[in-house]
């Protein structure tokens, strides 16, 4: 009786920690969005479809942590770019006008 339930115990500790693993992996991974991770592991992870789905979620790389601040910076390097090369060209032609006006 007693052995019965420890192996009972020992089967639903086992049980635990594998309907929990992509939470677990997601936390050895370091990301950041590990708790929302969790969450969605807690309660749809019964489904199977859920539980694969959080697998596949614990296994992606890490996500930026600000998107947003990660676009604009994109856009600001962009700008910066163009107008570099646009004043490039523009003092390369005056550089040329200035040349062919002394000849």
């Amino acid at each position: 009786m007693a052995g019965n339930v420890i192996v009972q115990a020992v089967a639903a500790v086992l049980a635990l920690g594998l309907y929990f693993l992509p939470a677990v992996l997601a936390d050895r991974r370091k990301r950041h969005d590990v708790l929302t991770l969790a969450l969605f592991n807690a309660c749809l992870g019964w489904t199977g479809f859920g539980w694969l789905l959080a697998l596949y979620w614990s296994l992606q790389p890490n996500p930026p942590k600000n998107v947003a601040g990660e676009v604009v910076e994109t856009r600001k390097i962009v700008r910066m770019k163009a107008f570099s090369t646009a004043l490039l060209v523009r003092v390369q032609r005056r550089a040329t006008a200035r040349d062919s006006l002394k000849k």
